[in-house]
């Protein structure tokens, strides 16, 4: 199927967890794990989904995104926000910046699956 996703995650833990779960679905999962550089592993990457943290060393998953959407090249991809912080300030703020998804940790390995199954039109 060649389906591809970017994790864009700095821990470890969730890395290792994440990429386990999809791989078993047959994702071929690239991760990076840092803000200063990410637009440059996206667009190098080309993946059909993007799980993009907020809270990244060097830039915030918020700045990110909103870079994403503003580049007609990778605009179009997917992008599930992953983060700690579930406020509804940051929801709306994801939701103002072009998150197609925004879930909390913890979260379950299903909700993981699903959530990045439904992102992608096959």
């Amino acid at each position: 199927m060649g389906r591809k996703v970017m994790l864009i995650e700095d821990e470890r833990n969730i890395i290792e967890a994440i990429s386990f779960i999809l791989s078993r679905d047959g994702w071929e999962v690239k991760t990076h794990s840092n803000g200063h550089d990410a637009l440059d592993a996206i667009r190098e990457r080309m993946p059909d989904v993007i799980i993009l943290d907020v809270m990244l060393p060097g830039r915030s998953g918020f700045d990110i995104l909103q870079d994403i959407r503003k580049d007609t090249e990778i605009s179009g991809i997917p992008v599930l926000m992953l983060t700690a912080r579930g406020q509804k300030k940051d929801r709306e703020m994801a939701e103002r910046a072009g998150a197609d998804q925004y879930m909390t940790k913890p979260f379950s390995n299903a909700e993981i699956l699903e959530s990045v199954r439904s992102l992608v039109i096959t």
